[in-house]
């Protein structure tokens, strides 16, 4: 026996019953869709992938570093290390008056204005100014100027600048 032809070829399913109109289907929508989860799922294991190779190649780096030259690595990490606790309270904190017909200087790690009467700390090697809370924080895990990153000795070996405190 003959199928009957249809006009828009599509297939009938073989389970029609005479209650139920025919379900069409179509097998290229699911394929179209299978293929753009198989690439979604390769592109995210590529990414995956080359950031696992970044991070080994670092740990491979810093590892090689200390092995090869244990002394100058820890050295090194000492250097960059954060101030001491009773050094930072060391450094000159001084009280902010701002000067007239000028704009209003600001802490550079909180990006806030400064405001008349408030405490702020200067670094001596440099001059930059910051809200106490703000650079004890940063000084704490770094030794340097957040502005300028020019290095803070916790021994006060920098000659003080002039503490002008209006800007």
């Amino acid at each position: 026996m003959e199928e009957p032809y249809l006009a828009n070829s599509t297939t009938i399913s073989p389970t029609h019953s005479p209650s139920t109109p025919p379900r069409e289907t179509s097998g290229e929508a699911s394929l179209d869709y299978d293929v753009v989860v198989i690439l979604a799922a390769m592109i995210c294991a590529l990414v995956c992938a080359l950031g696992l190779n970044s991070m080994l190649q670092c740990v491979v780096r810093c590892t090689r570093a200390a092995l090869a030259e244990p002394a100058g690595w820890v050295t090194h990490r000492r250097l960059n290390a954060g101030l001491k606790r009773e050094d930072v309270v060391a450094l000159p904190v001084a009280t902010y008056a701002a000067a007239p017909q000028q704009a209003p200087a600001g802490c550079a790690i909180c990006l806030s204005d400064f405001s008349d009467g408030e405490k702020i700390r200067v670094l001596p090697a440099c001059g930059h100014r910051f809200h106490v809370v703000c650079v004890d924080t940063w000084l704490l895990s770094h030794c340097s100027c957040p502005t300028c990153r020019r290095r803070l000795s916790p021994h006060g070996a920098e000659a003080p600048l002039e503490m002008a405190v209006a800007p």
